[in-house]
């Protein structure tokens, strides 16, 4: 059978191409309906699960009831007014017929025309929009983004109500083809900005997004694996991204994701979280202030403490109640270290425990890693006092990636200070700082500083 690009007029010839591509025979999802249609044979290809029964049933209804005398002369003609449905297409090209088959797009060729006829009645499997887990209000909306792009936009545009929001769709990935949503403000964004997303969104040459949001991030940007600050922002709620967009920021959706990524971002983007828009200007201050401090205490805490147990004659009087008072069976650097790695266990087995036994799970968790612990002369009190603090003050970070990022930090900074006491200290803040410092955005900005028009 010849290659053929273009829907010919005989509906014999677009079928047996048809057939060819798609494995109609083997897979039992992919559907060809054949039928008469003012005398003239027809054919449906659609996906079973993606289309609504009763929207087809009714436009069925109303093509069947058409007489031969009715039948206009081509297909732009005939989806004006033999099909009573508001979303049609006339598709002259297979490359898009097959697209939009396999997008869940129902398609009919009739004999006769030239080109088919795409009726996207399709309907998606889609959770409810509820608020999602991570990033939880006291005040404002309760909902959040799902899986399904047009879902996604519809939320935004809800709360945008402007001329100006224009919400670009493109495709990546050869065998994927996911659906790219750019969203914008354009009077507001910044163009060189956008340029840049969309020149790099083109240039993308893959096979597939296998993890969508994160492997389109991998793709616009090739972080160095030695600077773990993250260099997207990520939110699952549709207000803060609004929010974005307001302030002129790009925003990315990608069908199957149920999170936007915000462009460009920096380090105060990354610890901002949706109470900040919610309270009034004094309590947001405050809010932000304590959060700031609680996470440079994560990074700083341990390292300063085991800094002091190397440099005792270093202690204040007044802090000497600091001090290790016990026998330390396994030095502090590895009782540390060993936490560390031990929270983390904890957390993914939290992770993967079935919620009936997750308070269980926790209980038997904090007796064994708590009082046992420390009874047993692994661990000394003050270590696991300082490491508990870390651990629970991890979550007031709104952003994964850059809690990890800090951990990392903190680690490095743990193991130079124990190697080479104030000298490695001293060298690990000065990472830290060159890790933010020298970390760069998609626009090419400092990580500290995001200018908008």
């Amino acid at each position: 059978m010849p290659d053929i690009k273009k829907v010919t007029a005989s509906r014999e010839k677009n079928t047996a191409y048809m057939n060819q591509v798609l494995p109609v025979k083997d897979s039992f999802d992919i559907i060809q309906r054949d039928i008469y249609i003012g005398g003239r044979a027809a054919s449906f290809y659609f996906i079973d699960g993606f289309t609504k029964d009763e929207t087809m049933l009714k436009i069925l209804d109303s093509i069947m009831k058409v007489t031969e005398n009715d039948m206009p002369v081509d297909a732009t003609a005939f989806s004006r007014i033999c099909v009573p449905y508001v979303e049609v297409d006339v598709i002259g090209d297979f490359d898009m017929v097959l697209k939009n088959i396999l997008s869940g797009v129902t398609c009919l060729f009739v004999e006769g025309y030239e080109a088919c006829i795409a009726i996207d009645c399709r309907t998606y499997p889609a959770r409810s929009v509820e608020e999602p887990d991570k990033d939880k209000s006291l005040r404002g909306s309760r909902d959040g983004f799902v899986e399904t792009i047009v879902f996604n936009t519809a939320l935004m545009r809800r709360r945008i109500r402007d001329p100006h929001l224009i919400m670009e769709m493109t495709e990546v990935g050869d065998s994927s083809r996911t659906d790219v949503a750019i969203c914008f403000i354009k009077d507001r964004v910044d163009a060189e900005l956008l340029d840049t997303v969309r020149k790099r969104i083109s240039n993308i040459h893959t096979d597939a997004l296998r993890m969508n949001q994160q492997s389109l991030a991998e793709c616009l940007f090739k972080r160095k694996w030695y600077n773990p600050f993250p260099k997207f922002k990520f939110t699952e709620r549709p207000d803060t991204a609004a929010a974005c967009l307001l302030e002129g920021k790009v925003v990315i959706l990608v069908d199957n994701s149920p999170s936007a990524m915000i462009l460009p971002t920096s380090i105060f983007d990354m610890i901002e979280e949706a109470n900040d828009y919610y309270f009034p200007t004094l309590t947001n201050v405050y809010l932000k202030i304590a959060r700031g401090l609680i996470t440079v205490m994560t990074v700083f805490l341990t390292p300063v403490f085991l800094l002091f147990m190397q440099n005792l004659n270093w202690l204040p009087k007044i802090f000497a109640f600091v001090a290790v008072k016990d026998t330390v069976n396994i030095p502090l650097i590895f009782q540390l270290l060993i936490l560390e790695i031990a929270i983390d266990g904890l957390r993914l087995a939290a992770l993967n425990t079935p919620s009936m036994l997750s308070t269980p799970l926790s209980v038997i968790a904090g007796l064994v890693m708590g009082e046992f612990s420390v009874k047993s002369g692994w661990f000394n009190a003050e270590v696991m006092l300082y490491m508990a603090f870390v651990a629970v003050a991890n979550y007031t970070q709104p952003n994964f990636e850059l809690g990890y990022a800090l951990k990392f930090m903190r680690l490095e900074l743990l193991i130079l200070t124990a190697i080479f006491n104030w000298w490695g200290f001293a060298i690990g803040c000065v990472i830290i700082l060159c890790s933010i410092c020298f970390n760069k955005t998609l626009s090419g900005r400092s990580y500290l500083n995001v200018k908008l028009n």
